[in-house]
C-alpha cells in the first residue's frame, strides 16, 4: 500500500525509537513484576511471539487495556456473543489486572493474550497470527504502529467509547502529525460525547469519520444478584452505617485512613468497605488499617464483614459493584489525586450516593450529568470529600433521593450499545449460511 513521504519518515523515527527503548520494557516488566508478579508471566505475548496453530480464522479483536476498559466493554462483547455465535472473540488487555477480569467474566468462551508493544514487527506477527476481521479498540488505545498495522492487514478498525480529554490531547501534542494520520486510518470513532468528537478531530480525525454516540458505560447491567448479595453482606456486618472507598490509588490511602477516623467520632460502629485499585495495594492497606488499631477483615479470607470489623478490605477483582450495593455512600477515587476519576456510572446504577474528590478530567461529561442531577457531591480535598461522606452519612433522605437520581440518569443515557452495534455491522463478516 503506497503511503505518503512524511508518513514513512515519522513512522520510521518513531518506530527506531522504541526499537531503542525495548530494553526499557525489559526493565518495566521486572519493576512492576516486583510489585505484582503477575508481570514476570507471559513475556512472549508482550512481543507477539506465539506457539501452536494459527487461531480460528474468523476472529472479532477487542482491545481494552485494563480494568476499567474491560468492564466498558462487557455489554459490547455479551450483544456480540449472543448475536454472533459465529465469530471466535479476541480480548486483549495490557495488564494482568485487565487479564484476571476478562478471565473472570468470560472464561474460555473468548481468547485472551496480552496486546504486544506498538513495535512494527511485533504488530505484524499478532495480526499474522490472530488474523482479525476487525478490531474494536476501546476508549483512548491510540497505538500508531498498530492503527497503520491494522490499515496495511485490511482490518477495519473502530474507535468505540472513545474519549479524549484536554489533558490527553496535549500529552499527544509531540505526536500529533503521526497520530493524527494513524487516526485517519480509522474506520469510524464512536464518541462517547459531542466534545470527545470534537478532540479527535483536533487531533487529526476527519469529521466524517468521528460519531457521537454516547457511553457505553451507561448500558450496564445490573446483576440479579445485586439485592441478595447486599442483604447478605448487611446481615454478615449489622445493622450499622457502612461506606465504601472504591479504586483508590496509593496516594489516597492516607486521606481514606483519615476520613474513616474523623467519621466514626461521630458514628462509631461506622464499617469501610475499601476496594483499593490495584491488588499490590491490597495487603498495604490492610497493614495500615491494623497499625491505626482497627480490626480488619479481608474478602479472601473472610468472605464477609463480621459485626465487629471496622475496616473491609475487598480484596478480589470484579466484586465492586456488588459491593456498592452494600454502602449507604460511595467515595469513588482517583479523584483525589490527579487521576483523573474512575467510573462513577457503577455506583450510580447500583442505587448509591457519590462523593468523589476534584479531579475528574477523564470524567467530564459523566460527572457534569452526575451534579447536574444531583446525584454526585464534589469535595475539593481530602477535607471537603470527609465533610461531604458526614453530612450524607447523617441524612437517610438525601442519600436516597441522590441514589434514585443516580439510577434514573443511568436508565435515560442507556442506547450507546444499539448504536454502536448498528455501526459495526457492515464491517463484519456475513452469517454462515443456515
Amino acid at each position: 500500500m503506497r503511503t505518503d513521504p512524511l508518513e514513512r519518515l515519522l513512522r520510521g523515527l518513531y518506530s527506531a525509537a522504541l526499537y531503542v527503548l525495548v530494553p526499557i520494557t525489559l526493565y518495566h516488566l521486572v519493576w512492576r513484576g516486583f510489585r505484582q508478579p503477575a508481570y514476570f508471566h507471559r513475556w512472549p505475548e508482550r512481543y507477539a511471539l506465539y506457539r501452536g496453530a494459527t487461531p480460528f480464522a474468523r476472529t472479532l479483536w477487542v482491545h481494552a487495556v485494563s480494568v476499567g476498559e474491560v468492564n466498558a466493554a462487557v455489554p459490547l462483547v455479551n450483544a456480540l456473543r449472543r448475536g454472533r455465535p459465529d465469530l471466535r472473540l479476541l480480548v486483549t488487555t495490557i495488564t494482568p489486572t485487565g487479564s484476571e477480569r476478562v478471565q473472570a467474566l468470560w472464561g474460555a468462551d473468548v481468547e485472551h493474550v496480552y496486546l504486544p508493544y506498538d513495535l512494527p514487527g511485533a504488530v505484524g506477527r499478532f495480526l499474522r497470527h490472530y488474523r482479525p476481521c476487525a478490531a474494536l479498540i476501546m476508549e483512548t488505545e491510540l497505538w500508531p504502529n498498530l492503527l497503520f498495522g491494522c490499515r496495511d492487514h485490511g482490518v477495519p478498525t473502530f474507535i468505540l467509547n472513545a474519549r479524549l480529554s484536554e489533558r490527553s490531547l496535549k500529552g499527544y501534542r509531540v505526536l500529533a502529525p503521526l497520530v493524527g494520520r494513524a487516526l485517519r486510518t480509522v474506520s469510524r470513532v464512536a464518541a462517547q460525547s459531542a466534545a470527545d468528537a470534537i478532540r479527535f478531530v483536533r487531533l487529526g480525525a476527519r469529521s466524517g469519520q468521528v460519531t457521537e454516540v454516547g457511553n457505553l458505560k451507561f448500558d450496564v447491567a445490573i446483576p440479579d444478584t445485586l439485592d441478595a448479595f447486599a442483604r447478605e453482606c448487611r446481615g454478615s456486618a449489622g445493622v450499622r452505617p457502612v461506606w465504601i472507598a472504591a479504586s483508590t490509588h496509593s496516594d489516597e490511602e492516607a486521606a481514606v485512613l483519615a476520613i474513616h477516623r474523623q467519621l466514626r467520632a461521630r458514628h462509631p460502629d461506622l464499617l469501610l468497605l475499601w476496594a483499593p485499585r490495584h491488588p499490590e495495594r491490597f495487603r498495604g492497606v490492610v497493614e495500615n488499617a491494623r497499625a491505626l488499631g482497627w480490626q480488619v477483615a479481608t474478602r479472601s479470607r473472610s468472605h464477609w464483614p463480621g459485626a465487629q470489623d471496622d475496616v473491609f478490605v475487598i480484596d478480589t477483582l470484579g466484586e465492586l459493584q456488588h459491593f456498592y450495593a452494600c454502602a449507604d455512600v460511595a467515595f469513588v477515587g482517583g479523584s483525589l489525586q490527579a487521576i483523573g476519576g474512575h467510573n462513577l456510572l457503577e455506583p450510580a446504577a447500583a442505587g448509591v450516593a457519590i462523593v468523589t474528590g476534584p479531579h475528574l478530567h477523564n470524567f467530564v461529561e459523566i460527572s457534569r450529568r452526575l451534579d447536574e442531577a444531583g446525584a454526585l457531591r464534589v469535595g475539593q480535598d481530602a477535607d471537603g470529600v470527609g465533610a461531604a461522606l458526614a453530612a450524607l452519612l447523617a441524612d437517610s433522605a438525601e442519600r436516597q433521593r441522590m441514589a434514585d437520581a443516580g439510577r434514573h440518569l443511568v436508565e435515560r443515557g442507556r442506547g450507546a450499545l444499539a448504536q454502536t452495534l448498528i455501526l459495526l455491522q457492515p464491517a463484519l463478516p456475513p452469517l454462515p449460511a443456515a
